[in-house]
């Protein structure tokens, strides 16, 4: 029999109790660790779930947060940048059953949580078809691209909701709500345990149809904070400056616009 492969994105802005950006530093040993326990329980969920193969793509900041050995001894783990354009999901391809996010944070221009933002801290915002967009929706339509399904999400409780309206049967687990400059949060054993719950029941499931439907066509916009930002990246292939600070860009394929946003988010 075919061995079960899940794809694991873990990023650490939506990981249980987080509220600062100093606390997603490489030297904040707390929450690398809170980020990695919660990988670990993903990992499990998905072994109870009858999955043999893990692959964990450390997708925060340095890509170099996960403590590998902190990590069940089936799971393999993909550290630092490829540079290639999948970026968060970097490694996915056909072969993977499924797809689950951790840590996972609200986009830009949203008040879900302290750390909202998309891609970087450099941009006002990122938009695909006139909505603004989240890491979770540009990284499900990667995952998209390879047919894989995104099963499961952890993070804040506002982009676990957002998640339902690209993939109405994606299994959620928020661990965490966002109040002005502030975190609400469940014990970080507690959600551990959720985390593990959650997978397990989504992995048990029929969760082949949550493939995101990717349209047929996207106009992407992107805002900066610094006009001179925005002006340096009109000058992309196919990219066109709608404001002072704000570059457009349009395709009818969505890894053209990966690569848009590989060079200029």
């Amino acid at each position: 029999m075919k061995p079960k492969k899940l794809f694991i994105s873990a990023d650490i802005e939506g990981s249980c109790g987080i509220c600062h950006w100093d606390e997603t530093n490489l030297d904040n040993t707390y929450f690398r660790t809170i980020m990695t326990q919660e990988v670990a329980a993903a990992c499990e969920g998905a072994k109870r779930a009858g999955f043999d193969e893990v692959l964990i793509k450390d997708a925060h900041d340095t890509a170099r947060n996960i403590y590998p050995d902190k990590l069940p001894k089936y799971a393999k783990i993909i550290r630092n940048w490829t540079r290639d354009p999948f970026c968060m999901v970097s490694g996915i391809d056909e072969t993977f059953d499924a797809a689950a996010f951790t840590g996972y944070h609200s986009p830009a221009f949203s008040s879900g949580s302290p750390l909202a933002h998309t891609l970087s801290t450099s941009l006002q915002y990122i938009k695909i078809n006139g909505v603004y967009v989240s890491e979770f929706v540009i990284n499900a339509y990667a995952c998209a691209l390879k047919g894989v399904p995104v099963a499961f999400i952890s993070g804040d409780e506002t982009v676990c909701e957002m998640a339902k309206e690209y993939i109405p049967g994606i299994t959620v687990a928020p661990v965490n709500k966002g109040i002005g400059g502030a975190s609400l949060s469940s014990h970080p054993k507690r959600a551990q345990e959720y985390i593990e719950e959650q997978i397990a029941n989504a992995l048990y499931e029929d969760y082949k149809s949550c493939v995101a439907k990717l349209p047929v066509y996207f106009e992407v916009e992107v805002q900066y904070k610094k006009q001179e930002t925005a002006y340096k990246n009109q000058f992309f292939p196919g990219a066109k400056l709608i404001n002072p600070y704000t570059v457009g860009f349009e395709a009818d394929n969505y890894y053209s616009v990966l690569v848009f946003l590989h060079f200029c988010a």
